[in-house]
């Protein structure tokens, strides 16, 4: 009994001194963090978060520095807003931040965090990621749906050509819209060889369409990283504003609608050149890495990734344009020189369009289209800058931060493509993310954007519906897109009509 009580004592002996050396050993590590706010007990500094959250970092990063802590519930985040931090933390850290944060949305609408963009790294992540490269976003596959994005915008085109007066003269349209089909058929048809949006289009329930874009635009709402309920559990006992139930039932809806366009293209005889239909045909031979529920998951990706990234970049791009007509103007010499008014653009003429790829790159630094980069999570303890990151805390990369700061850029907040004829500027752009997690569908992408800018720019005259300039004031989303639709003038050049495309 003696020997018994002897033991009892130095075992907890030892537990008090090994607590006390792991709080010391933590707290010595906590001593080095970057500066913030000081936090409140439980909620930490969740009840500063202010929308839209790029601004809000932004105003942090200018009164506590470009590297700042935060703190979510007890979780820590590091806001990054400094380009030679970002570097760091992709080159020398790139591993060690590979991991995904776990999040209501992604338990609910990203299949559990599985999918590519939601998973954290490990065997799963190289596995979606060889798909990705190999068989869904290869230079190979890309240049094969060439033929559905000029398809696509041509209807565009016809559409603008249909509006009243645009042929004889300046015809008013609401453009947004425009672009939102254009994007969401270009997507639809490369997953399924389906048109989902639009007159012509060959999905015969509307309903089920519009159900679709509702989807998307309330999931787009219920993102990021300001959803409190991802940082203090207990919120979830009382769901605060539905947030729970909400993206349960948005979840339902987008796996019901993939599993029935799967149901479809699987019981086709003739499968067409659809990403759908190429990881069917895979799965017949290797049914442990196709599974139904990846397919699913890299169709909700590029759904996720493809459609309001791109519909976002058109309207601001167009946007710009139309509030510095001095720089359309500059854009549709450099068509009329290097493509005429005798035939269409075809995207093999991009590469000698270097001036309306600087405006979609200054696009893009203004209104990056994911404004805040997917967090990262740190595996490790790691230093950036000098300064300590634990394991386990978020990583946040502030990119609209970094893209208007004024001490990287002249003028940073005016719209100047021209400052990119400066070799090296391009490298500073941060919109695609960098390293092992940066987005796959950049050259795609970019090629969809250039082209449709491109040909609306040839096809047609374009100025705004009044003499101000555009409100260029963004939605609180998470990712950047117009507060107010996009209404402009176009009237058809002689190569519109006389080609009657």
């Amino acid at each position: 009994m003696g020997m018994l009580l002897l033991l009892s004592s130095y075992s907890l002996l030892f537990l008090v001194l090994f607590l006390t050396l792991k709080s010391l050993f933590q707290s010595r590590k906590l001593r080095n963090l970057p500066p913030g706010p000081p936090p409140l007990p439980i909620i930490g500094n969740l009840n500063l978060l202010e929308q839209p959250i790029h601004r809000f970092f932004q105003r942090m990063s200018k009164e506590y520095g470009n590297i700042v802590s935060l703190w979510f519930g007890s979780r820590l985040a590091v806001v990054i807003s400094s380009p030679t931090a970002y570097q760091e933390c992709f080159t020398k850290h790139d591993v060690a931040l590979a991991n995904r944060l776990p999040s209501l949305s992604g338990k609910y609408i990203f299949y559990n965090n599985t999918t590519v963009g939601s998973c954290s790294h490990g065997e799963h992540w190289r596995n979606l990621r060889r798909i990705t490269s190999l068989d869904v976003l290869s230079t190979q596959r890309v240049h094969s749906f060439s033929g559905i994005r000029s398809d696509e915008t041509k209807r565009l085109v016809q559409r603008l050509l249909q509006a009243k007066n645009s042929k004889e003269g300046f015809a008013r349209v609401e453009i947004s819209s425009m672009f939102n089909d254009l994007t969401y058929n270009n997507i639809m048809r490369m997953i399924s060889g389906k048109r989902f949006y639009g007159e012509e289009s060959e999905l015969k329930n509307v309903e089920k369409a519009r159900e679709f874009r509702e989807t998307v635009t309330e999931m787009l709402e219920l993102m990021g990283v300001a959803n409190k309920g991802d940082h203090l559990p207990f919120l979830r006992w009382f769901d605060f504003q539905n947030v729970e139930k909400r993206l349960k039932s948005i979840s339902k809806r987008y796996d019901t609608i993939l599993n029935e366009i799967i149901d479809e293209n699987r019981s086709k005889k003739d499968r067409e050149n659809s990403m759908i239909d190429h990881l069917l045909k895979l799965q017949e031979t290797q049914p442990e890495y196709y599974t139904d529920q990846i397919i699913k998951g890299l169709a909700l990706a590029m759904l996720f990734g493809g459609t309001d990234s791109s519909t976002g970049t058109l309207e601001w791009s167009l946007s710009n344009l139309l509030n510095h007509p001095e720089v359309l103007k500059k854009a549709k010499e450099e068509l009329d020189t290097q493509v005429g008014q005798d035939r269409l653009l075809n995207e093999s003429d991009l590469p000698k369009l270097p001036y309306l790829r600087k405006i979609i790159l200054e696009t893009l630094r203004l209104y990056p289209p994911a404004p805040i980069l997917i967090p990262h999570v740190s595996s490790e303890d790691i230093t950036i800058e000098g300064f300590n990151v634990p394991r386990d805390t978020i990583v946040i990369i502030n990119g609209w931060g970094m893209q208007r700061d004024p001490h990287l850029w002249n003028d940073a907040t005016c719209f100047k493509p021209e400052r990119f004829d400066v070799e090296g500027e391009e490298k500073k752009l941060v919109a695609f993310g960098m390293g092992r997690r940066a987005c796959p569908g950049e050259p795609m992408a970019m090629q969809s954007v250039s082209f449709t800018l491109g040909l609306l720019i040839q096809c047609f005259d374009w100025k705004r519906v009044s003499e101000e300039k555009l409100d260029m004031t963004e939605n609180n989303w998470i990712t950047l897109s117009r507060l107010i639709p996009l209404e402009a003038m176009c009237k058809a050049r002689p190569l519109a009509t006389k080609i009657g495309v």
